[in-house]
Parts: C-alpha cells; structure tokens; sequence
C-alpha cells in the first residue's frame, strides 16, 4: 500500500504567509508550497505593488489589511483565518520572501505530531547553520537572546526565526498584540506565560539578494526587544 499524496497527509495543515509588498515572489514561493500544503492563507498587509494579484494568481486564499498594520498584526490575522476553517489542526508561520524551506516545515510537523510539545520554532544556531548567516543579523539575533532573560529560560537560541509550527491549542489562545517585528518577542512571553510546551528545530534560511535587502540591522534587532519591554509583554 503505498502512502497517501504529501498534500493530503497535510490536509490538517494551514501555512499563514505575512506579504507585504512582495510581489516578485510571492506567486513563485506559495506555488512551490502549494504542493506539499494545499491550505495557505497569504494576509497582504496593505501591499501596494500589487502582491494581492500574485496571490489570487497563486490559487491560495487572500486576507486584505486595507492599510499597513506589520507582520505580528497579518500573523494575528492569519491565525484567526485558519483556525477558523474545519479540520485545522496545526498552523505554520511561513516567510513570504523564500527563506523558508517546505522540507524543513515537514520535519518541524513529523515532530509536532509524535512528541509532546504545542510548538516547533527553527534555529540557525544549530550544527554549523549559522555560518549562512549574514554576520550582521547574526550579531542582531545573538543580541536579542543575551539581553532576554526569558528567551535563555525557554533554551531558545533563535526565538526571532519566523519559521514556527504550532498546534490549535496554540492557535486558538494566540493574541498577539505588537503589530510590528516585535511580535516575536511576545511570542516568547506568551509561551512562558501560557505554559506550552516548546522545542526548536535546526532550519536552513536561504538568504538571497531579494530576501537581504529586507533584513533587519543590529540597531533594529536591539529595538525590537526595547519595544517588547516598553510593551509590558516580556517580564520575567
């Protein structure tokens, strides 16, 4: 007996796809998911370039902010969507810009599935991953941890990898509130806070010329994490 088609073996499964102006790519990257998870939800996040027509393009479903709200805001939004929808079991976070890759999803599911955990967040910081890493955005994501005592608690190494795999018992208590970059952060408290059960998986990010030019700085990876303290979210 042979096994079942990948994308009915994910039929529980929603990738939720945060787009903002991404509209060289993003047919192409939700394409090439299509095939493995036939159930995508792409929130263009008041994109003026035409991402929403790349996306109806694509054959996956379209949420609209009528403005620019920031990715912890489309993620919020995606999650309501799907988990919504009959039969969703577990959620993916999911980079527009073709960072993240479909067979690292697949592993993080394996895990979500047979281990008892509510989420899978990836890492760079495993095996030798991190040499891929722009030095840059190293510092900035090293910053971040250092300077988060409640990140070191959790023995997360890359809490700001926006590749995450979670099941509906987190998607049904998520309510995110930092609408910008900072919503990573206040991922982090609320699985301190709700108590799920969290491991990370080593990912690879695929860092091309398209996907660098929307990186973050040093400066803003130290501003993200003020901006969760000033927000309350990340008490110890």
């Amino acid at each position: 007996m042979t096994d079942p088609p990948a994308a009915d073996r994910n039929a529980d499964v929603w990738l939720i796809v945060p787009v903002y102006n991404e509209a060289p790519v993003i047919r192409s990257v939700v394409s090439a998911a299509k095939h493995t998870f036939p159930n995508i939800v792409c929130v263009d996040d008041g994109s003026k370039d035409g991402s929403a027509d790349e996306i109806l393009a694509a054959g996956v479903r379209l949420v609209r902010h009528p403005v620019n709200l920031g990715q912890g805001a489309a993620i919020q939004t995606g999650v309501e969507y799907a988990r919504s929808q009959p039969g969703a079991q577990f959620f993916v976070t999911f980079d527009a810009d073709g960072q993240h890759q479909v067979d690292d999803v697949v592993a993080m599911l394996g895990r979500l599935r047979t281990e008892p955990l509510d989420m899978v967040i990836g890492t760079r910081f495993a095996d030798d991953r991190s040499k891929s890493v722009p030095i840059v955005k190293r510092m900035a994501l090293r910053t971040i941890v250092f300077l988060s005592p409640r990140t070191r608690r959790l023995g997360l190494t890359d809490a700001h990898n926006g590749l995450r795999v979670f099941n509906k018992k987190v998607a049904d208590e998520l309510d995110l509130i930092m609408n910008g970059m900072s919503h990573a952060s206040e991922f982090v408290a609320l699985i301190d806070s709700r108590k799920w059960r969290v491991s990370e998986q080593p990912v690879t990010i695929l860092y091309t010329e398209y996907s660098m030019a929307k990186g973050q700085s040093l400066l803003n990876g130290v501003n993200i994490l003020a901006d969760g303290l000033l927000h309350g979210r990340m008490r110890r």
